[in-house]
């Protein structure tokens, strides 16, 4: 097949997209050099290759917040990631950036969450660096997969976009707009931000944990759709042909203080409202603790990073199921 296909690709991204782009043509290229595409970009086949990895499947059995909800409309890591995807890309086309690369770095910026969320996190973090390792960070192992264990030979700019996503409780602020890597990455790192703090304030009123949004955020909107529609908005005015991804200091403001709001009443809150936080936290130290012990990985897994790997890798059911079959006896039966 001929590379017209592609290449006409890559001279309209140079002829439509904004000076500040980064520009499939111009990217610094894989670590193993391949062939490029007839049809398909650099950025377009990173994102066809995480959207068909085993590791970005699995993120439908991983917890976002609540642990194993009762119900059906609650996130999941899957769905927090789609979420983020199509935030990400709704800015990236109204600044005429690179809407294949940002959707890349979107969909591979939580494959190596562990199980049960932020609380596996937690508790793999311990339980490796207990064992004199240098702990667990999801980011860092979601550039791991795609890596090493999927071995998705993925663009630079894609990678470094993973890599940088993640603030943890920290502020937002004006330098997380300036582009470490690409503006795609940027666009990214505060869609993730404006994802979640959306997504987990609508779960946590669904879930009862909260009564009401307070009076102090009524500015933002009155429902779920318009506080992500404001947000987005704002972006994109404050953002417009700049060289980098900021909101307005009054919505930046507003939204660092929703997250601290969240983390005291809704993140730090639920493990006392849910023990069973505990429990999932428990048996992700002793998987660990249990695969960490030599002889105990399966084929193909060694060593300190390989327990890491193999439990970082786990989904919430398959985690339960793994800890049972190792921890739980089983019926005695005659015969």
């Amino acid at each position: 097949m001929p590379h017209h296909v592609r290449e006409l690709t890559e001279r309209r991204e140079r002829e439509f997209l904004s000076p500040f782009a980064a520009c499939a043509l111009d990217s610094a290229g894989r670590a193993r050099p391949e062939e490029p595409d007839p049809i398909r970009t650099a950025y377009q086949r990173d994102r066809d290759r995480i959207l068909h990895s085993k590791s970005f499947r699995r993120l439908k059995h991983k917890t976002q917040v609540f642990i194993d909800p009762f119900g059906d409309h609650y996130r999941t890591r899957l769905t927090h990631t789609l979420e983020v995807a199509q935030i990400a890309r709704t800015i990236g086309r109204a600044l005429r950036l690179n809407e294949d690369l940002i959707e890349a770095i979107a969909l591979g910026h939580d494959v190596g969450h562990s199980p049960f969320g932020h609380a596996g996190e937690r508790a793999l973090d311990e339980a490796v660096r207990e064992h004199g390792g240098v702990g667990f960070r999801h980011y860092e192992q979601s550039l791991r997969i795609v890596d090493v264990l999927d071995h998705l030979n993925l663009s630079e700019e894609t990678r470094l976009g993973i890599d940088g996503h993640s603030k943890g409780r920290k502020d937002l602020s004006d330098t997380d707009g300036t582009p470490i890597s690409t503006l795609e990455a940027a666009v990214v790192r505060i869609s993730d931000r404006v994802a979640y703090l959306n997504s987990d304030l609508d779960d946590a009123v669904r879930s009862g944990i909260i009564d009401q949004i307070p009076t102090q955020f009524a500015a933002m909107g009155g429902s779920h759709g318009q506080r992500i529609g404001m947000m987005v908005e704002n972006i994109v005015q404050t953002s417009f042909e700049q060289p980098h991804i900021r909101m307005s200091p009054g919505l930046l403001s507003c939204a660092n203080e929703l997250k601290e709001w969240m983390f005291e009443n809704v993140y730090l809150r639920y493990p006392i409202l849910f023990p069973d936080v505990l429990k999932a936290e428990a048996m992700v130290r002793d998987l660990f603790t249990h695969f960490a012990t030599p002889g105990n990985l399966p084929e193909g897994y060694e060593g300190l990073q390989g327990a890491i790997d193999y439990v970082a890798g786990m989904t919430d059911r398959f985690a339960i199921e793994t800890f049972t079959r190792l921890r739980v006896p089983s019926t005695w039966r005659v015969g």
